[in-house]
């Protein structure tokens, strides 16, 4: 096992954040997924520092378990497709956009990590990663939906311990010059695999989940970054004193240690946001710990619209984080 720590970008700096909708409700037509390239490739042009997509490989037809927090869900939750929505795999997706892209980093939010074969997702990431010249996050979770580890061959309940092999293996791959593995999953020795990510340590893994005993366990393990879910999302105040801790405990810093949140949009009476007073929370929420700030903001597909609409966004968040 590799002596290097988890991977991280070089500092904590904070980011502003875009997700993509690499899914559909229905077939995107005529134009396909030309509208998604365009806005990835303004979003980059206009300073946005992340963009961030998200996975499905298949759906089951009990789509009302996402909104389950025992299944993994968020209570309140819906799919924002039904079971034949297309969906985009993400690091397929990720390495169009890193092809027409020069300095945005490209996070998966999250990728269900465990339904890959863990050679080849490290293969892929690593190979991701140096093409895009170092820019990828990989943000892993597990999943809420029992038929697509079932469709995986897979078993749900395990699906915990089968995230944690994943990365257990992909840490070893990118880390080590001959690697080896041993677990009731897989065991292999001797065993090569370059060119190895640009970034040392490895690709940075971003944990997501409700802080509990597990997630905290494989945040210490593994994370660069925590990005909450449920209640947890809300409010990740708790939950980032509760990482410190760990991380402390652990003999590691929470310095450099990433935490995605919300950038709460403020709009005017017609509809413009402002922000004067969309930026007013980032203060107190870069102190909390808070370092990726995601805006859930429509990015328009002409170019110039976009741009008229994210870079003063860009701007105004750097003036207030002092960038």
């Amino acid at each position: 096992m590799s002596d290097l720590p988890p991977a991280t970008i070089e500092a904590a700096t904070p980011a502003l954040s875009v997700m993509m909708r690499n899914f559909s409700a229905d077939d995107p037509g005529p134009g396909g997924w030309e509208p998604l390239l365009a806005q990835a490739r303004s979003a980059d042009a206009a300073g946005i520092d992340r963009l961030v997509v998200a996975d499905h490989v298949v759906f089951g037809e009990n789509l009302e378990a996402y909104a389950d927090p025992r299944s993994g869900g968020t209570a309140g939750g819906k799919q924002p497709t039904g079971p034949d929505g297309h969906w985009l795999e993400p690091l397929t997706l990720l390495s169009v956009i890193a092809g027409s892209t020069r300095s945005i980093r490209l996070q998966t939010g999250i990728l269900i990590a465990a339904l890959r074969r863990p050679a080849v997702l490290a293969k892929s990431l690593a190979t991701l990663d140096v093409l895009s010249g170092g820019r990828v996050d990989l943000g892993v979770g597990v999943g809420w939906q029992r038929e697509e580890y079932e469709a995986a061959g897979l078993a749900y309940e395990g699906r915990g311990g089968l995230l944690d092999h994943s990365l257990e293996v992909c840490r070893s791959l990118w880390t080590e010059t001959t690697a080896a593995h041993e677990s009731e999953h897989l065991s292999f020795e001797r065993i090569h695999m370059m060119p190895k990510p640009v970034q040392r340590g490895g690709v940075p893994v971003w944990v997501s989940g409700r802080i509990n005993a597990n997630v905290l366990r494989r945040i210490v393990r593994h994370g660069s970054g925590w990005i909450p879910w449920g209640d947890d999302a809300k409010d990740p105040t708790v939950g980032i004193r509760r990482i410190a801790d760990e991380l402390a405990a652990a003999g590691r810093s929470l310095d450099g240690f990433q935490v995605a949140g919300t950038l709460p949009i403020h709009r005017t009476d017609d509809g413009v946001v402002d922000l004067g007073a969309t930026m007013e929370a980032v203060p107190a929420l870069v102190a909390a710990g808070v370092t990726d700030f995601r805006a859930h903001v429509p990015v328009p597909v002409e170019r110039e619209e976009a741009l008229d609409a994210l870079t003063p966004m860009v701007q105004a968040f750097r003036r207030t984080v002092g960038r």
